[in-house]
């Protein structure tokens, strides 16, 4: 029998939570983990802007007031640029007039807190499934060095030669690609990889770009900075670490 927590899981979709509450935000983030999705939670908007410019999210839920100001002045200047991922508003603000202005500018759905954590799972799993049928805006392809990855297709060449990577190798080094030519930390790559209940402290970073290396072949174009993370170089550099 087909279940939605069963087919999230199977494509391996991620929800970004965004709420300055911690407390209450982690009881978001675990209720959606209990449906079987992969969950980022973020306290602010700047963080929330960072994590929807490298990730592609089924969908966002945003708290309204956040310590930078109200999300849905934010959601509307994204919109305004072509930004199409399904919003959820977690709000106390349940005036009519609030719940207008948040679908005028660009919301898909507006809960009240106090709310029921069932109704919240079923609104998030709704808009999701929207989100995966109409799928993603085509992203451009990135080009470093001889290295291009083509985004929509999920596809790396290396001097034309196609290569075959893991889900997770895919999303690593597209997080690189976009931040060619600096430091990306092992807790960035974490963050925006893995589950966010992934240890910050473990090798599993290390060890994918390890295999990563090795599937890219030479000269690398991934290198080491020591204690703070890696980079994907813009030319081929060699295979070294900085110090």
């Amino acid at each position: 029998m087909w279940c939605a927590e069963s087919a999230w899981q199977s494509v391996r979709v991620k929800v970004l939570v965004v709420e300055d509450d911690a407390d209450l935000g982690y009881a978001v983030a675990a209720a959606l983990r209990g449906a079987g999705l992969a969950v980022d939670l973020v306290g602010d908007i700047p963080a929330a802007d960072e994590a929807v410019l490298i990730n592609a999210y089924a969908c966002v839920v945003f708290d309204r007031m956040l310590p930078a100001g109200d999300s849905v002045d934010y959601v509307a200047g994204r919109r305004r640029q072509g930004w199409t991922t399904p919003v959820l508003f977690l709000t106390a603000r349940d005036s009519v007039a609030d719940r207008v202005a948040g679908f005028e500018h660009g919301g898909d759905d507006y809960l009240v807190k106090p709310f029921a954590v069932a109704e919240l799972v079923a609104r998030v799993l709704s808009l999701g499934r929207r989100s995966l049928a109409t799928g993603p805006p085509a992203s451009p392809v990135l080009q470093v060095a001889d290295l291009e990855i083509d985004v929509p297709r999920r596809q790396v060449r290396r001097g034309g030669v196609l290569l075959t990577l893991t889900a997770k190798e895919f999303a690593v080094l597209e997080l690189l690609a976009n931040h060619a030519g600096e430091v990306v930390s092992r807790t960035m790559l974490i963050e925006h990889c893995w589950d966010a209940m992934a240890e910050p402290m473990s090798n599993v970073v290390d060890v994918l770009v390890g295999q990563l290396r090795r599937k890219l072949g030479g000269p690398s174009l991934i290198q080491t900075v020591r204690g703070a993370g890696y980079v994907l170089a813009r030319e081929d550099a060699g295979d070294r670490a900085y110090g």
